[in-house]
């Protein structure tokens, strides 16, 4: 009779499990054949402002203030995000000698010729946290010297041409009201609420969910060896594009960083310290762009999905060289906190497009302003 009863439960979970099965299986497939009907061309090769927009980002400013205030040190003003640096470091842009003509624009107008930068290396988060915690990771680049005017001016960066991107192909959000519904939830700590913001299945985000954990990845062994992305589109010249940085050996000498203690909380600092000042190795990289294809889904206003590489590949216009330096020191770093580093400090071939990049322009200038003020006055 027990024997019986045991057979009788072993069914019933087989079935369980293979009902189970048939309905993961079932959604898998009418999930793959909704975001290929979704995700699928031709899209606009312009921006589209939705109404509301500017409302949205007055508010989103008013939270990353807050954001700002709550993670203070008591000493400064941090950055909104991106707020710890694993340094600041001098660095060579030489665009490509053999560069075709059609992406000969903008500061990649000449082949060839070679740029004087700052780089910095970064933790996404807005508080200065371990580097062992899951985090997204930052490369902002800032070209000096550029002649010609600029899309956002301020004191001292007229000649200046940025560029900043992070380790993920895509964004966690798709527009600004999505982001100010998310960035709200974060400002109140109510991180479940940034993807679930009501009972209505309608409203959950999952998939831009799974997006942030994946940004929140685990450190790379050295800021240097990781490819950083643009996220959002740009101008480039007449070419919508996104902007990538992938490391590179070419030109470099083979370079393997000395296994570091992840238990230390600045051991990216570390390693980027014991690459450049103590073994005196350069890093080098390239600088690559990915041109929108209209005809297939590569949006402009929604920096969530990836444009396909298999329609239109990455394109190498310069190459990256950081020389061996000695970085570390309270001044640079001071410097380096200083520095503001927004992609509207750019000359009109390389603007900014997309609703995310429009929010960037408003929020990093206001932000930059609001924390420059606070920490002269310290």
């Amino acid at each position: 009779m027990l024997k019986r009863f045991w057979l009788w439960i072993g069914r019933l979970l087989g079935r369980l499990v293979v009902l189970l099965l048939a309905l993961g299986l079932g959604g898998w497939v009418v999930g793959e054949l909704y975001y290929g009907w979704k995700f699928s061309g031709p899209v606009s090769s312009e921006e589209e402002i939705p109404a509301g927009e500017a409302a949205l980002t007055r508010g989103i400013i008013d939270d990353a203030i807050r954001i700002v205030e709550q993670h203070r040190d008591n000493t400064r003003v941090l950055r909104d995000a991106h707020a710890k640096s694993h340094g600041c470091v001098r660095a060579e842009v030489s665009v490509a000698a053999d560069l075709p003509e059609t992406l000969r624009q903008g500061v990649f107008g000449e082949p060839g010729k070679t740029w004087q930068a700052w780089v910095r290396f970064s933790n996404g988060n807005a508080y200065p946290q371990f580097d062992r915690a899951r985090d997204a990771r930052g490369m902002a680049i800032k070209l000096l010297d550029v002649p010609g005017d600029k899309l956002l001016s301020r004191p001292g960066g007229q000649d200046e041409q940025d560029f900043v991107m992070f380790n993920n192909s895509v964004f966690f959000v798709r527009d600004v009201a999505e982001y100010k519904s998310n960035f709200a939830a974060q400002a109140d700590g109510k991180k479940v609420l940034a993807f679930f913001p009501g009972w209505d299945p309608r409203e959950w985000e999952v998939r831009h969910l799974l997006i942030a954990l994946k940004t929140l990845s685990p450190a790379p062994e050295s800021p240097v060896d990781t490819t950083y992305n643009s996220i959002a589109p740009f101008k480039y010249g007449p070419h919508n594009i996104k902007y990538r940085v992938i490391p590179s050996q070419d030109g470099c000498p083979a370079y393997q960083v000395p296994e570091q203690n992840q238990a230390l909380p600045n051991f990216l600092r570390n390693a980027l310290y014991q690459q450049l000042s103590l073994d005196r190795v350069p890093a080098c990289f390239e600088l690559q762009v990915q041109r929108q294809n209209p005809e297939h889904y590569m949006p402009i206003e929604d920096p969530s999905v990836e444009w396909d590489e298999s329609i239109s590949p990455f394109e190498t216009v310069a190459r990256i060289t950081v020389p061996p330096q000695d970085f570390d020191s309270p001044g640079q770093n001071l410097f380096c906190d200083n520095l503001s580093f927004n992609p509207w400090h750019a000359i009109p071939e390389h603007k900014p497009i997309g609703g995310i990049n429009r929010l960037r322009k408003a929020v990093y200038e206001a932000v930059s302003a609001y924390r420059q003020e606070r920490n002269s006055a310290l």
